[in-house]
């Protein structure tokens, strides 16, 4: 091809494409293919989710019922509004307006970083309460350590006001003292409410409440077993932590391409001829958002029917 081919090349056209058209519509199918992969990959969790929400929903409910639903809801607001920012970002590339495009990409960066920003104050909360399910990974406590704190709250992002954690009706397995945790292992300090609730409701109205799996699960030799229990909560958040931790690993991915993007458009890379890597990194935005349109119900908001 001569020097003179070459200068007639559109902008963006990379030589092994005849023209635009056909570059577009290779990376368009290259991008969707990934993300059906994604899809799979993502599936598979849920699908590993929803077999275990079905043998011990109540062990899940009481899981679900700790995390913050207030954070969690913040965090869908944040992601909707980063996907219309998103999409602006996308239509003002199509229309070559260079300063709109940067606006809309930083404003995508400025909720995407709200977002994880959100995630650590979640996380440092689990550390914390000795709810992180990998033994070690848990704040070490000592006698000492719960004496000194007696006085402190439990929730140091607490917003006033508003009441951000569900909490179930009491029942004779309840427990809220913290235990001290020396070796930083998985702990469940708040009773067991939906199991005492499960039985209250089956001697009433003599119906099976509890699942086949939770009868076997929850209980040795017909006596309910904290311990069993507690195992059982703690495969939701296993579930919970990888779940949100991989989708968070797609969103600081996200933010990748969007320092990227915003350097591009920066120097005027894109236009009306060319805007197809904008379009393509809006793709995957708009899948990690919808990834957690997903998980927010599945994970913050199961059981709440139980609370009184």
């Amino acid at each position: 091809m001569s020097t003179h081919d070459h200068e007639h090349h559109a902008p963006g056209l990379q030589h092994q494409f005849e023209d635009m058209k056909q570059q577009e519509e290779s990376v368009s199918i290259g991008m969707w293919m990934f993300l059906v992969q994604e899809i799979m990959f993502f599936g598979g969790l849920f699908t590993a989710y929803l077999v275990f929400r079905f043998r011990y929903p109540l062990a899940f409910a009481e899981g679900s019922n700790h995390l913050d639903a207030f954070w969690g809801g913040l965090n869908t607001l944040v992601l909707i509004v980063s996907s219309l920012t998103m999409a602006l970002a996308v239509y003002y590339a199509q229309k070559g307006n260079r300063n709109l495009q940067v606006i809309m990409i930083v404003l995508t960066m400025v909720f995407g970083s709200v977002f994880l920003g959100v995630k650590v104050i979640e996380y440092t909360d689990k550390y914390n309460s000795g709810l992180v399910p990998v033994t070690g990974w848990n704040k070490r406590t000592t006698e000492a350590d719960l004496k000194g704190g007696a006085d402190k709250k439990e929730k140091a992002f607490a917003i006033p006001f508003i009441e951000t954690r569900a909490e179930a009706a009491g029942g004779e397995h309840d427990s809220h003292a913290k235990k001290p945790n020396p070796h930083g292992e998985f702990q469940w300090n708040y009773g067991s409410a939906l199991v005492d609730y499960g039985l209250k409701k089956e001697k009433e109205t003599g119906k099976p409440f509890l699942t086949e799996s939770e009868k076997i699960g929850y209980f040795s030799n017909g006596v309910f077993d904290p311990d069993k229990y507690r195992d059982k909560i703690r495969l939701f958040y296993f579930i919970y932590f990888v779940m949100t931790g991989l989708h968070a690993l797609h969103m600081i991915v996200g933010l990748g391409l969007m320092a990227w993007l915003l350097w591009k458009a920066w120097i005027g890379t894109f236009s009306a001829e060319y805007f197809a890597p904008v379009e393509m990194s809006g793709l995957y935005w708009h899948f990690v958002d919808i990834v957690w349109i997903f998980l927010f119900p599945l994970l913050y908001l199961l059981g709440r029917h139980f609370i009184h």
